[in-house]
């Protein structure tokens, strides 16, 4: 709930220091006996270039509380300033329904935005920030669980909670309600039930007069980290979490939506085909499209299409490793571009894939993690996707037994939590990685 709240407070000052911009942009232009008229002329002009830049602020993860005021931040800051500068001019010149052509008045409202965000997210960070106090935690058991979930919470310094307390055997439960008290403690996780689940039931029921939240351990780890913990789960929770029959709505208009943006992308992108063709061509000798084997949804073999991105030579079609020497230096381009994904617009519309979803792997790669993992097979239950939630976690995953259990987390969670919201999240986020040239 703090967290929610952290962020809408963010939102909202961000909201309110462009709209002092352009009060101060105003008064330094005109004189203050016209400031009302000149408000009324460009507000709602800059209403729209405020809003496109809060949109970029999102993409670019100034939204995330752990996110703090650092090299990382202003490069993210810088980037999506820039990029709304760029907007902004387009938005002025090329609209028709204005004139107002404010060169000086933007590259001031520009100017003076940046640096009260600056200010604004930094009295945020040292003194908003500890007048919402971290929620007060405990964790009930003591195992390898609540290690992970103490790591967790130690290295997520914007999740809005604070460790207090564990009870590490059933003997410690008489304090329970008194530390509750003394403590403040605002949420509890049930992490081992020391083989008394009626006592501690009633225990946790006797302690809701307290205000207090109480989760279980798979919920709570999903809320910190956006992953499923796959070694507490059982086969109960796949029947209670992922029937696709809730789903039905969501899936028709994902569908639609897919087979929308694949024609516009394949209409807009179709005229640099040739260029990207040709830079393959130039580039090393082989064909201009790879294609592979990959499983798709319920099982269902398909053949992957992509711009070819590795020399043909030597290739043993073997796993990319970061550094690949095989990765030629236009297919290092259209990776970090993501441009070698616009073939897959194909695989789309003929419904072997959607825009988010997990990524296909590879038949022999499913076969054997199917072995491996627990529940592997899970994330075949939907098509598999040009971009994931697992693809904007921030996280490389190499080919290793322990990368790909922690990609099956986070498919579990989107295949939990989709929905048209999450959808979006995903695609702006990867525009924003497209940005930045951060793919591989």
């Amino acid at each position: 709930m703090l967290t929610k709240l952290k962020k809408i407070i963010l939102l909202l000052g961000d909201f309110a220091f462009s709209s002092l911009a352009l009060a101060i942009t105003l008064l330094l232009r005109y004189p203050r006996a016209e400031f009302t008229s000149h408000w009324l002329g460009h507000w709602p002009h800059f209403l729209v270039i405020s809003l496109i830049w809060l949109m970029l602020f999102y993409i670019n993860g100034l939204y995330d509380l752990n996110l703090r005021i650092g090299r990382k931040f202003f490069r993210c800051a810088s980037s999506a300033s820039l990029l709304t500068a760029l907007i902004s001019v387009l938005y002025f010149y090329l609209n028709s329904r204005t004139d107002i052509t404010p060169k000086t008045n933007l590259a001031i409202f520009i100017a003076c935005f940046f640096i009260l965000f600056i200010v604004w997210r930094y009295l945020f960070q040292v003194i908003i920030g500890a007048f919402i106090p971290k929620e007060r935690l405990a964790i009930i058991g003591f195992n390898a669980h609540s290690e992970e979930l103490i790591k967790e919470i130690g290295q997520k310094t914007g999740s809005g909670y604070e460790f207090t307390a564990i009870f590490k055997d059933s003997g410690e439960l008489t304090e329970l309600a008194d530390r509750i008290k003394r403590e403040n403690i605002r949420t509890l996780v049930v992490v081992d039930d020391f083989g008394q689940s009626a006592n501690l039931r009633q225990l946790l029921f006797d302690c809701l007069a307290y205000k207090i939240t109480i989760y279980n351990y798979p919920d709570f780890y999903e809320t910190l980290t956006g992953k499923i913990p796959l070694d507490a789960i059982e086969a109960n929770w796949f029947l209670e979490n992922l029937q696709s029959g809730r789903k039905n709505y969501f899936i028709t208009v994902k569908r639609i939506a897919d087979i929308i943006g694949a024609i516009l992308i394949l209409i807009i992108s179709l005229p640099v085909w040739p260029l990207i063709a040709l830079a393959i061509k130039l580039g090393s000798r082989g064909p201009v499209f790879f294609r592979q084997d990959r499983v798709g949804q319920n099982g269902r073999i398909f053949s992957i299409i992509k711009f070819r991105t590795m020399r043909e030579e030597d290739n043993d079609r073997s796993m990319t490793v970061e550094g690949d020497k095989r990765i030629t230096r236009i297919g290092a381009f259209l990776r970090s571009t993501r441009l070698d994904e616009i073939p897959q617009v194909i695989n789309i519309l003929k419904g072997e894939m959607s825009f988010i979803g997990p990524r296909p792997e590879r038949p022999e790669t499913v076969s054997d993690l199917e072995r491996k993992i627990p529940f592997y097979k899970t994330r075949l239950l939907i098509k598999p996707g040009v971009t994931g939630w697992d693809q904007i976690s921030g996280h490389y995953h190499s080919p290793t037994l322990e990368d790909s259990r922690e990609k099956l987390q986070y498919d579990l969670f989107y295949l939990k939590q989709r929905s048209l919201y999450l959808d979006l999240s995903i695609a702006l986020k990867t525009l924003a990685t497209m940005m930045s040239r951060g793919g591989r």
